[in-house]
């Protein structure tokens, strides 16, 4: 890998945790030649990453960042050829975890300069959305770690900049309370669940081999029901108006979607294993 980096400083995590950036600049400074972007906008965001060149793109930011970047770069029909790292700052970690990556500004950064590329697969849907780690019907809350006293300070203007930058989902209206609904779920073209059997829940995840994990809990109908399981290439799913949250957004509603797995499409620098 090209020990040449393009550091792009979401301007989220600047503000919500600058001593954590400013670790992480000074760690990546000082073990590889870095040029560091301070976009303002995702116009300046997206000049930046397209202007790469050579260098190895360096997001820092949170989990809406790391998401931005990698839709661009899908977009741009770039994605399969550049090898992304993160460190995450902010308030959304969650997708970053998932993905291996480690939440310590130091311990996260020095991964970007020994780790390894890892290639991984992700879900496109058949409106171009993209999910790396996970997505699940009824949306579950998202998981928010605590907020830093930085961060419970931050400005009304930030909070807005913030808003601005991060991609939305489908406007949301009122998302249903949790509970059972009726969908017909397919995997490869074959039907697991129909629509008169009504569901709790529902997860989808990339795993390995080009292949999706699918778990689905129907209404239970006695001791012995349990979930169904299944893999495939492709997943679709029809009902009535439904919301989903993929990794950190939630779509919705909608009343038809299509995953399938794209192999290996995307690279990511985690901790070298052991």
């Amino acid at each position: 890998m090209s020990d040449q980096l393009l550091v792009i400083i979401d301007p989220g995590a600047r503000q919500t945790d600058g001593e954590s950036v400013r670790i992480a600049k000074d760690v990546l400074s000082a073990g590889a030649a870095a040029k560091v972007c301070l976009p303002e906008g995702p116009e300046e965001f997206a000049r930046a990453l397209g202007r790469r060149g050579s260098r190895r793109p360096v997001v820092v930011g949170d989990d809406a960042a790391l998401m931005r970047a990698v839709t661009l770069l899908h977009r741009e029909r770039e994605l399969a050829g550049c090898v992304l790292s993160v460190v995450p700052v902010g308030e959304t970690l969650s997708l970053a975890a998932s993905l291996g990556v480690p939440t310590g500004a130091v311990a996260a950064a020095r991964a970007v300069l020994d780790g390894a590329e890892r290639r991984l697969d992700l879900l496109a849907d058949d409106s171009g959305g993209l999910v790396l780690s996970g997505l699940a019907i009824p949306p579950a809350p998202a998981r928010v770690p605590a907020r830093t006293p930085m961060a419970a300070a931050a400005r009304p203007w930030y909070r807005s900049l913030v808003r601005t930058l991060t991609p939305r989902p489908t406007r949301l209206s009122a998302i249903p309370a949790p509970g059972p609904t009726r969908l017909r779920v397919e995997v490869d073209g074959e039907a697991l669940v129909n629509l008169d059997q009504p569901v709790e829940s529902l997860s989808l995840a990339p795993a390995s081999g080009g292949l999706a994990e699918l778990e689905v809990h129907p209404l239970s109908l006695g001791a012995g029901a349990g979930p169904l399981r299944a893999s495939g290439r492709t997943v679709t799913v029809t009902g009535p108006d439904f919301h989903y949250r993929a990794d950190a957004s939630v779509t919705g509603p909608v009343r038809r979607r299509t995953w399938r797995v794209a192999e290996g499409a995307w690279g990511l620098v985690l901790p070298a294993r052991p």
